[in-house]
């Protein structure tokens, strides 16, 4: 019997968009997402500010991906101090490409597309 080997293959993220996002404050939220697929931190999007639907153009390639890591998306409103954590999506990747909506936990939502090949 020979070992499962697990090769790494190249993770893109993309068309990363967020609606009807809440604000701990008065107002609209300045948004951002922090990325992660495994342990890789593999950065975050820029903010957008006062927009409670905001439409990243940044995409995310990592190299090092494998079938059923763990992808990770943070969405956070920036603020003085400490930013507010407004949800999580988290995903077990697969080959292809895949498009998901995930709802996060103080309200709205996030859309994203990803391949894995």
């Amino acid at each position: 019997m020979y070992p499962t080997i697990m090769a790494e293959a190249q993770l893109k993220l993309f068309n990363l968009r967020a609606s009807k996002l809440h604000s701990s404050t008065l107002g609209k939220p300045d948004a951002y997402v922090e990325v992660f697929c495994g342990s890789a931190n593999l950065g975050e999007t820029s903010v957008h500010n006062n927009n409670p639907n905001p439409w990243w153009e940044e995409d995310f390639t990592y190299f090092k991906a494998r079938v059923n890591d763990v992808m990770m998306l943070k969405v956070y409103d920036q603020d003085f101090g400490l930013d507010d954590l407004l949800g999580v999506c988290q995903r077990q990747i697969k080959l292809g490409t895949h498009e998901h909506e995930c709802y996060l936990e103080e309200g709205g939502s996030l859309r994203y597309t990803y391949t894995l090949g």
